[in-house]
Formats: structure tokens, C-alpha cells, sequence
């Protein structure tokens, strides 16, 4: 285990000062939206949607523009979260469906409870850990609960064990208030020790029946004529302002409590927004990927560019904006491990690296690449529609198919919305590239894939 005493001086040296428990490290409160995309709140330039709290979050501490999780779709990302590794590594290419349906897509049922996890990491150093809202790391007969991952306490969808009774109509609705609830009871009993906690929830994940109160302030985007009024862009903002009033709650309590400077506060979403064309967000598909090209399950900036807001009174200066700084969702545990005084076990070989110095202020190019593999379909208009393999090092982002049937390399700083193909202008950054990522897809397990998946001609799905 490192010195604590003299990491946290570091920190100290490294930001502002200001008043840090020496002998207790930092508690974590991990807050995850469901498929909120990049340009969903007001701080990443929404005009229309009205999120005060994560604004005010983003006032209140770093916001970065260039953060990608490590899949295009829940399963995956929420994966990385917890591990550190790269998800194809424990065969998690899609999201945790039933069984049968795992099988046919190469996928284990759930998460391998022998992964070395973050919650793992942090219980010996003396942290309470929870869990609350969304799990999607596998359920079903014989599924581990989210106590096999190192959660201490937990209340969950789509994982076995405690979850809500009460599903009516508006249970989406309400779930963030419910999830909060939770979490600040957690807070509340275990204020005096070091506590981790994830709060991951359902919003703005379709199907959304947002209610009549939460409608209302977007009255103006409902169709003409229609009773109720109910468009989808009505919809869809309702229930992100939804989820930010209940982050709001949240940020209160900790206030309330005297816990929020010695409090990292992460904020993010799993990938980016869904798409009209699958049946469940017909109705809701309204997010934005702000100005990226392509949405959820794809590999352009869309799927896999996100909101990432972090807090952390007299170590995170307030108000700071980093566009130059490359982050990713592998990143979190051997960051928060350190911060937390914990080693991360040599063999474990995490994907990620340390970002301490980024958070607290110090831009730096990262030190490894980012790697991503979709094996699926991609739904929507066929400009959303990438490759199968995608890396990123440095300024350049490749994405080909293994075949090479396809090949794109963009310069992201100078073309971020993907659109200028410069694969035959660089061909040595083209081969350096494809040769990383194909020799990383090597060593991934082997599995079946949608044959369809990285073409650009095949026929738009009738069945989602």
C-alpha cells in the first residue's frame, strides 16, 4: 500500500489548499447516465435542455470535452468501469441479455466475479462501497449478485438481488429520486469512514414516460394538436432534467453533511444517444452527440465520446475546461486507487493509466492508445454506421475493418465530426495504426460476429 500521508501532501502541492483530512482518504461518489450523448446538458452548449445541477457541477470543478468510454453500448462500458480492462478481454461485446441470446454472440452471462474490481480494491483500505441503480453486468439463474464484485450495499435493475417492488407506469420516472434515495442513506451511515459508491441510473435510457410535472416546462416542443402533447424531443428533455434535479438532491445532501470537499464527484454516461430507428426510442430518440458523427453501438466520436464532469473542492480547481486532455472509462480504477492509497496488483495489468495529475490540473498526452471493437449492427442513417475495429493514439483515430475492407483515419483535433477521410493521404500512420489494432484483436477471445456489421450496404433491419 503507498504512504498516504505523503501521496496526500502531493496532492495538496499539486492544487489549491484547503482543509484534507490526512489520516482519512478521499470518498467517491461515481455518477453514471444512461445514454445521455455528449451535447445533452447545458454545459456541453444544449440550448434547449435545462440541467442547473451538472452545470453548476461543471462550474464547481473540471469538465472535459475529449472523454470516451470504452464501449459503444451499457454492457461493455459498465465492464470497463469496474475492471480497468478493455471489455472483448472478458468477452463482453454487447449488453447482458437472456441466455440464449448471450451464446449466440460469443458473451459469458455475466461478468467473471474472479475479475479484480474496483470496489475489490478499495474494501481493505477501509471503504464502504455500494451500488445503486443500474447493474447490467449480468442476471438471471445463477448470476452473481453485485456482492461478488466487492459492493458492500446495493439496490439494483437488471442484476439479481434487491431492487424496487413498486414498477408502475412511472417507475423510470422516478428511478433517479429512488436511486438517490438509496444513496444518500448509504452516505448518511457511513459519513464517519471512507465510502465508494456508484450511482448508475436508468435515464434517459428509452422506454421514457416522463410525468405530467416533468413535462411541463418543455410544453413548447409538444406536436400542435396533439392531447397530451407529447413529442419526442418533449420527452427526452423532461427526463434529463429529471435525472438533474435528483443529482441536485444528491450534491445537497453532501453538502449538508460537510462531505463535499472531501468528496470526488465523477460524472458520465455509458455511450452516446440512442437512435429513432430502434423501436423502443421511436418515441424519445431526441439526444446529441453534440457536433460528432454517430450515436450509440457505433465507434465514431458519437457512440463513444461523453459528458465528463469531475469535482473536488481545493484539489480540482473550479471552472476549469480541458479540450486538450484524452481520457477514457479503463482510467478510473488506477486513478481512484491511487488516490485512495491502494496498489493495483502487478498481474493485474490494467488497460487504463493514472490520471490523478490530469484531474488535478497538469494536461499531458496520454501514454496508451484506445482501443474499441463492435462486432454488431449499427441502426440509423448509414453516416453513423463505422467499422469494426477503431484506435486512437495520439491525435489520430483509425477505424477499419480486419479485412480491410474499410479503412478511415482522421486528424481529430482538426476534423472531430469524422467527416475528411485521410487514409490515402498518410499511409505509414495508416499501417502503424492498423497493425496495433489488429494485433490487439488477436489476442481477444474468439467469438461470432454479425457479418454485416462494418459494411455500409447492408439492409436496414426490420427487427430490432
Amino acid at each position: 500500500m503507498l504512504n498516504r500521508r505523503r501521496f496526500l501532501s502531493t496532492l495538496a502541492g499539486a492544487a489549491a489548499p484547503a482543509a484534507f483530512p490526512q489520516d482519512r482518504p478521499p470518498s467517491v461518489v461515481f455518477i453514471l447516465a444512461d445514454d445521455l450523448g455528449w451535447g445533452d446538458l447545458g454545459c456541453y452548449g444544449n440550448p434547449y435542455i435545462r440541467t442547473p445541477h451538472l452545470d453548476r457541477l461543471a462550474r464547481q470543478g473540471v469538465q472535459f470535452t475529449q472523454f470516451y468510454v470504452n464501449g459503444s453500448v451499457c454492457s461493455p462500458t459498465r465492464s470497463a468501469f469496474m475492471s480497468g480492462h478493455f471489455p472483448a478481454r472478458h468477452r463482453v461485446h454487447g449488453h447482458f441479455a437472456e441466455h440464449k441470446l448471450n451464446a449466440a454472440r460469443g458473451m459469458p452471462d455475466w461478468l467473471d466475479p474472479a475479475v479484480v474490481t474496483l470496489p475489490k480494491l478499495l474494501k481493505p483500505a477501509g471503504y464502504a462501497t455500494a451500488h445503486f441503480g443500474k447493474w447490467h453486468l449480468g442476471s438471471g439463474a445463477g448470476a452473481p449478485g453485485p456482492e461478488a464484485y466487492g459492493i458492500d450495499d446495493h439496490r439494483t435493475v437488471n442484476a439479481n438481488g434487491p431492487s424496487w417492488d413498486q414498477r408502475d407506469r412511472f417507475f423510470r420516472a422516478r428511478s433517479t429520486e429512488l436511486i438517490v434515495d438509496e444513496t444518500i442513506r448509504f452516505i448518511e451511515q457511513n459519513r464517519a469512514r471512507p465510502f465508494y459508491v456508484n450511482v448508475w441510473s436508468l435515464l434517459p435510457h428509452a422506454t421514457l414516460d416522463p410525468t405530467e410535472e416533468q413535462l411541463k416546462p418543455y410544453e413548447r416542443f409538444a406536436p400542435a394538436g396533439q392531447v397530451p402533447h407529447k413529442g419526442a424531443t418533449q420527452i427526452f428533455y423532461a427526463s434529463v432534467t429529471a435525472l438533474d434535479q435528483a443529482i441536485g438532491r444528491l450534491l445537497a445532501r453532501l453538502e449538508e453533511l460537510g462531505l463535499s470537499q472531501n468528496t470526488l464527484v465523477l460524472f458520465s454516461s455509458d455511450n452516446g444517444p440512442e437512435d429513432m430507428e430502434i423501436r423502443n426510442a421511436s418515441h424519445s430518440g431526441a439526444g446529441s452527440a453534440g457536433p460528432f458523427r454517430g450515436r450509440k453501438r457505433s465507434l465514431y466520436e458519437g457512440g463513444v465520446r461523453t459528458p465528463l464532469l469531475a469535482r473536488f473542492p481545493g484539489r480540482i480547481r473550479a471552472g476549469r475546461l480541458d479540450t486538450a486532455s484524452v481520457l477514457t472509462g479503463v482510467d478510473f480504477l488506477p486513478t481512484i486507487a491511487r488516490l485512495a492509497g491502494v496498489e493495483v496488483p502487478p498481474e493485474f495489468k490494467p488497460d487504463g493509466e493514472d490520471v490523478g495529475d490530469i484531474l488535478l490540473g497538469k494536461p499531458r498526452p496520454r501514454s496508451r492508445p484506445l482501443l474499441w471493437e463492435w462486432r454488431f449492427r449499427i441502426f440509423g442513417h448509414v453516416l453513423h454506421r463505422s467499422p469494426m475495429l477503431a484506435i486512437r493514439d495520439g491525435d489520430w483515430k483509425l477505424l477499419l475493418n480486419p479485412d480491410r475492407s474499410r479503412v478511415e483515419l482522421y486528424d481529430l483535433p482538426r476534423d472531430p465530426s469524422e467527416l475528411t477521410n485521410l487514409a490515402g493521404r498518410h499511409s505509414e500512420i495508416v499501417e502503424r495504426l492498423a497493425r496495433q489494432a489488429l494485433a490487439w484483436q488477436k489476442t481477444l477471445p474468439e467469438g461470432p460476429f454479425d457479418p454485416g456489421a462494418g459494411s455500409n450496404d447492408y439492409p436496414w433491419p426490420r427487427e430490432r
